[in-house]
């Protein structure tokens, strides 16, 4: 039997899949899989460099200094930042670390506290 879905349109059960959607060779009706969009838009979950999940409002702690970016300044090791907001992307911390003002943190170099 087949684990295909049956066509929406015409109720036929002859479907088959061509690359990312589902055809129907009695009415030509092409859908995509609803499922698969579902599991596709859960939320990532960030977690620190300890392996604790991250959440927006959050207090951290830098476990590393961090070089900051066009300047010779530092985020020294130790330093808590609190209410911490998450972002998608590559840097995905958004925050205000005190003494240096906003910046963006990878979760890998921070440890929830």
């Amino acid at each position: 039997m087949s684990d295909l879905p049956k066509c929406p349109e015409c109720d036929s059960e002859f479907t088959y899949v061509d690359r990312e959607l589902f055809v129907c060779p009695e009415c030509a009706h092409e859908w995509t899989d609803t499922s698969s969009e579902k599991e596709q838009e859960t939320e990532t979950v960030v977690r620190d460099a300890v392996g604790n999940v991250l959440q927006n409002g959050d207090t951290i702690t830098v476990i590393k200094d961090l070089k900051i970016r066009g300047s010779s300044g530092v985020v020294k090791v130790g330093t808590k930042v609190k209410n911490i907001r998450l972002v998608d992307g590559d840097h995905d911390i958004d925050c205000k670390v005190p003494g240096v003002g906003a910046m963006q943190l990878k979760s890998e170099f921070v440890k929830k506290t």
